[in-house]
């Protein structure tokens, strides 16, 4: 199981999901080689910034706040992100998907979940075009 305890992780998670606030990321990682989670950051800057946390050697779960829509509404949108780097450990990697349903247990909105290993599976357009075909009513047809 992953520890994901730190009050920091949900502290940010709350603060993406307010409309009052910039923060439209937030992002943990794991502490050295343990399962205990930490916040690695947090921002306004979207999926760009967020992805300037993605190592090669390192697992990262992230949360994004995006706006979705079209002209007749405008709607916030949450996708859940699983960064997988391909040079981290075995071990690491194998315990991802038993970890990320501990760290669903905090971040538990989401319209999306996208897991990837290299950062073109993380381009805004296409996440954006995912986040559209499950936004429900979409009078421009931009399906």
């Amino acid at each position: 199981m992953a520890n994901v305890e730190d009050p920091a992780i949900e502290e940010a998670y709350n603060d993406v999901r307010d409309d009052n606030t910039e923060s439209n990321w937030m992002a943990c990682g794991y502490v050295g080689k343990t399962n205990d989670l930490e916040m690695i950051g947090t921002g306004s800057g979207g999926i760009d910034e967020m992805k300037s946390l993605f190592d090669a050697t390192q697992v990262v779960y992230g949360y994004l706040r995006v706006i979705a829509g079209d002209e007749e509404s405008k709607r916030p949108k949450f996708v859940f992100i699983t960064w997988v780097g391909e040079n981290c450990g075995v071990m690491r990697r194998a315990r991802v998907s038993v970890h990320k349903a501990d760290v669903k247990k905090v971040i538990k909105q989401f319209a999306i979940e996208r897991m990837g290993t290299e950062e073109s599976e993380f381009e805004y357009e296409d996440i954006m075009k995912e986040v559209r075909k499950v936004g429900g009513a979409d009078y421009q047809g931009n399906w």
